[in-house]
């Protein structure tokens, strides 16, 4: 027996996730929805058979309600969580956790505290060509590792009206990190640990972007690596992350964005000239997410996620705003 879930938010990307997993999944089944604007999205919930409500708290009180997903804008990530978390339903919030370190701790201490199972929309840690460079990377196939670079850059978000939330520098601030940049720390996160310092900075090309179109931060692991990232999101969709090691260095390039079918190449370069070349066909890592979570939830696994890197994620975020803002490094 699946979950039987409410989503908050019926948005692109509520919906998005509605069509992924309502009727194809036999894991998570959406009974319930909630949406500021109801009769913009109507229609679209009568045709998914889920009951639609303007008012938060009929979420929070239906006892046959097991788990909530939030699909709202990242301002409202932290008060929702912990009033999802308190009613004793498990939670999902999209990316990203929270708008700073300190609202992302009071969350997951209400988390901890009812011991509800929290999971977070990064579905690039399921992507198989991600998992098979953490697979090298964790091994020791790559040697030390030196440096490890990524860029999450498209278009789907330019020209905007000024209006929309995703262009807020309060809902949205240091350009691309809440669109793109934020799933490429929490990969950071979890393949090389802590992070000491970064450095980042913003550029506006295109004066529609009232938060910036480009993003570009370095940064510095308590190991001793180095990485760095780059966003626009004023060009085609390109997406590439690359890491290299002494012995080895591994990249991978995807094709289309991670709601797109499309295929991934993986490259393993262990000497000079001798390029070992895999294609990954394309796997619906957003299901893979929710199912994920789902299966922590129903006692059948762990959930990969951790709060601990959830927190580190967060404040390496805060850093990044922080340094775009001041134009100096800052150190965690």
């Amino acid at each position: 027996m699946g979950l039987n879930s409410a989503i908050v938010g019926l948005g692109w990307w509520g919906k998005h996730i509605v069509n992924t997993l309502q009727d194809n999944s036999e894991k998570i089944h959406f009974s319930r929805a909630m949406d500021t604007s109801p009769e913009l999205v109507r229609n679209f919930a009568t045709s998914k058979n889920i009951e639609l409500s303007d008012k938060f708290n009929d979420i929070l009180t239906d006892e046959q309600i097991d788990s909530v997903v939030l699909a709202t804008p990242h301002s409202l990530h932290e008060k929702q969580i912990i009033e999802v978390a308190k009613s004793g339903k498990h939670v999902f919030c999209e990316k990203p956790l929270a708008l700073n370190l300190a609202s992302a701790e009071r969350a997951v201490k209400v988390v901890k505290d009812m011991g509800v199972i929290l999971g977070l929309g990064h579905e690039r840690r399921f992507e198989p060509a991600m998992q098979e460079i953490e697979r090298l990377v964790r091994g020791g196939d790559l040697g030390q590792i030196m440096h490890v670079e990524a860029n999450f850059s498209h278009d789907k978000l330019a020209n905007l009206q000024s209006t929309n939330w995703r262009v807020s520098k309060t809902e949205s601030p240091a350009a691309a990190m809440t669109a793109t940049g934020i799933h490429l720390t929490d990969s950071f996160v979890n393949m090389f640990g802590a992070v000491k310092e970064v450095y980042a900075q913003i550029a506006t090309r295109n004066s529609a972007n009232a938060n910036g179109d480009i993003l570009n931060f370095n940064l510095r692991f308590e190991n001793g690596a180095t990485g760095s990232f780059n966003s626009i999101l004023e060009t085609p969709l390109y997406m590439r992350y690359a890491v290299f090691g002494s012995n080895a260095w591994v990249e991978s390039r995807d094709y289309s964005h991670p709601s797109e079918d499309g295929p991934t190449d993986l490259f393993v370069c262990r000497s000079e000239g001798q390029i070992e070349t895999r294609n990954y066909k394309y796997l619906d890592t957003v299901k893979l997410n929710f199912e994920a979570w789902a299966d922590a939830i129903l006692g059948n696994s762990v959930y990969p996620i951790t709060l601990d890197q959830s927190l580190n994620n967060i404040a390496i975020f805060d850093a990044i705003c922080e340094s775009s803002q001041t134009g100096l490094p800052v150190k965690l």
